[in-house]
């Protein structure tokens, strides 16, 4: 890619990354094709409810651009200082298989695309206790909800699931 292309992609990418990131506190790699023009969000649906193999097959670049993309995004990501958190990814169907991102099902390939780039906030946030948030908020024995943007109804961690620490120095490549 040549220095010119390269450089507003990089644009692109940020722009992409921190509005998602203002937005939920955290950003994926879904976020940044969607924001970037490249993966419509009715692709992203179909793929989700099994209707479409793998991500890569939907999104309107080649192969290398998506790469070049993910690239980029790592980086910012780091420069940002926002911590890695791999995340699994179901289909929205009754056997909930595993979804695939790229066209080579690579192991390492698909644990960079299922990996959030979480901010240190919501970290923080998310490793608060209930215990601590009730003492911190009541001094008593009364119990709290967990915060708004922690609950998955309330559109604060979407749908999936969980996250879980990955080790940093393992997203040095994306393929």
């Amino acid at each position: 890619m040549n220095p010119k292309n390269r450089k507003a992609l990089a644009h692109r990418v940020r722009m992409a990354s921190e509005a998602a990131l203002a937005a939920r506190k955290y950003v994926t790699s879904i976020d940044v094709l969607v924001g970037i023009g490249w993966l419509d969000a009715g692709a992203v649906k179909r793929w989700r409810q099994g209707q479409v193999g793998y991500l890569e097959r939907v999104v309107q670049a080649n192969l290398s651009r998506i790469s070049e993309a993910m690239k980029l995004f790592r980086s910012w990501s780091a420069e940002r200082g926002l911590s890695p958190s791999e995340t699994k990814y179901v289909a929205h169907t009754p056997r909930r298989p595993a979804l695939r991102f790229s066209k080579s099902g690579n192991p390492g390939i698909e644990k960079l695309y299922r990996t959030h780039w979480v901010s240190p906030e919501l970290s923080k946030m998310a490793s608060r206790t209930p215990a601590r948030d009730r003492d911190a908020a009541t001094g008593s024995g009364e119990s709290r909800r967990q915060p708004a943007s922690l609950r998955p109804d309330a559109g604060g961690l979407d749908d999936f699931g969980p996250f879980l620490e990955v080790a940093g120095d393992e997203f040095s490549e994306f393929g």
